[in-house]
């Protein structure tokens, strides 16, 4: 059963995703999950890195960066005074020590090692540098127990599914099987009993940090993630793993299928903007197609005919509900229309799915209505949404996923090449850039380094595939 009827106004719920915008914009906004309202001074203010011995991290200040530089391939802090700063292996808390100290020469050697292991993509060397910076974040943000931390400061320490799934695919393409296959680990052992998720964990996986409502989008990227890590995986020993997920993607596309209403579509529900919406919406019936077809083609590899059957049925239903209520309207945020055009068109292009008839002019369109005077994107301009004159990276970096996944590196390359201009000064690739074209909000993101890195790995190979369309 839908949550709202189409055509039915639903108030607009701001999420928190919404609240940080407002929050770091200096607005009083309601708390999410609270009664009163949050000034900007009871936010600490963001990192500008991270410092890391892979089991613990600690943020970095804007105050503590200035003048400092990453020493090359690790986390260790080169600050402006020439010493270095680190955080232990064992410890918690950083320290100060001359340059050269042996214990951090060790720790810069291991970052490097772990590079080498796998793959840093660019087809240059400042592309290279920038895809093994987003790697040395993204390994610093993933926890012992598979949890991805979207970022390190206070707000963003938490474990979203659709930021892990990207890291997940990021950390497959680039041949870090092991940080691939241990955030899955963690979505599954994360999975509520009737196969959705929260929208967010707390990093000890023991639920969630609010009441903010679960988002049904987490059972299309769960199931695709797993697809992508699974064709990236070493073959020797992949269908055993496989094997022990496949209970988590039954139960993700069962709760799928079950969404679906008589139009094919799923109910109305928070998209990843996390505010609701009144009808159906791109941003989950998009990633649901893609995670559908995922779990049908993994379903065949598993030996599980039944099953492919079953979830190769429904997603034909919600990609001909798609194709009847969003592609009319250019794949604009919502079925009734009232909402504007939104970044999460992507979604509906590869490495997400196969893309259907219009989704290529869609792109363009959306693209074109969206970019900001200081080049990168809002969301969606949708009159009631609260991002005004501020970019968002990981909304800019869609375009250049889905242009270079399809094969198109000379409309890719230049959105690509204005995300990478944002990095800060250390290098880290920041939430959002204000209107003055400067580096805002935390960084670094972990998922627009993980949509980074696909862009470029599809950069280098000519494409990224998506899951196939059921025929």
């Amino acid at each position: 059963m839908r949550g709202a009827a189409e055509g039915v106004a639903v108030p607009v719920v701001l999420g928190c995703w919404a609240v940080a915008t407002a929050v770091l914009a200096g607005a009083a906004v309601p708390v999410c999950g609270a009664g009163g309202h949050a000034p900007l001074s009871g936010f600490a203010a963001p990192t500008v890195g991270v410092l890391s011995n892979v089991t613990a991290a600690e943020g970095i200040s804007s105050s503590r960066a200035a003048g400092a530089r990453y020493v090359e391939g690790s986390n260790v802090l080169r600050l402006a005074s020439g010493r270095w700063l680190y955080l232990p292996a064992g410890r918690t808390v950083s320290v100060v020590v001359a340059p050269g100290d042996g214990r951090a020469l060790r720790q810069i050697g291991q970052s490097r090692a772990w590079l080498a292991s796998g793959r840093v993509p660019g087809r240059s060397a400042a592309e290279r540098a920038a895809a093994a910076r987003a790697l040395l974040a993204m390994r610093a943000l993933l926890r012992p127990n598979g949890a991805m931390a979207a970022g390190w400061s206070p707000g963003w320490m938490y474990s979203w599914p659709r930021d892990s799934s990207f890291a997940c695919a990021a950390f497959a393409h680039t041949g870090h099987d092991a940080e691939a296959f241990r955030i899955l680990r963690h979505s599954a052992a994360t999975q509520r009993a009737d196969g959705s998720w929260e929208a967010r964990t707390k990093l000890d996986g023991s639920g969630p940090p609010d009441g903010r409502r679960w988002q049904l989008d987490a059972n299309g990227w769960v199931p695709w993630a797993v697809w992508q890590w699974y064709r990236a995986a070493p073959v020797e020993g992949r269908r055993a793993r496989l094997m022990t997920l496949y209970p988590m993607v039954g139960k993700a596309a069962d709760r799928a299928v079950r969404s679906l209403g008589a139009d094919g579509l799923p109910p109305a529900s928070p998209d990843y903007w996390e505010l609701m919406t009144s009808s159906a919406n791109i941003g989950t019936a998009a990633p649901l197609l893609a995670g559908l077809n995922a779990a049908a083609d993994l379903a065949r590899e598993a030996g599980r005919p039944g099953d492919a059957a079953r979830w190769a049925r429904a997603a034909r239903r919600l990609s001909a509900g798609i194709s009847a209520r969003f592609f009319p309207l250019g794949y604009q945020r919502t079925v009734d229309g009232r909402h504007g055009r939104d970044s999460a068109v992507t979604f509906m292009a590869p490495p997400f799915n196969t893309a259907g008839a219009g989704v290529p002019a869609a792109l363009e369109a959306t693209y074109r209505a969206l970019r900001l005077p200081n080049g990168g994107l809002t969301p969606g301009d949708d009159p009631g949404a609260p991002w005004g004159a501020t970019a968002w990276t990981p909304s800019t970096a869609f375009f250049a996923l889905a242009w270079a996944a399809g094969g198109r590196p000379a409309k890719a390359g230049p959105v690509l090449e204005w995300v990478l201009s944002k990095r800060n000064a250390l290098g880290e690739l920041p939430e959002k850039v204000d209107g003055a074209g400067r580096a805002a909000s935390v960084a670094p993101l972990a998922w627009t380094g993980s949509i980074v890195l696909l862009s470029l790995v599809a950069l280098e190979g000519g494409g990224l595939a998506a899951p196939p369309a059921q025929p």
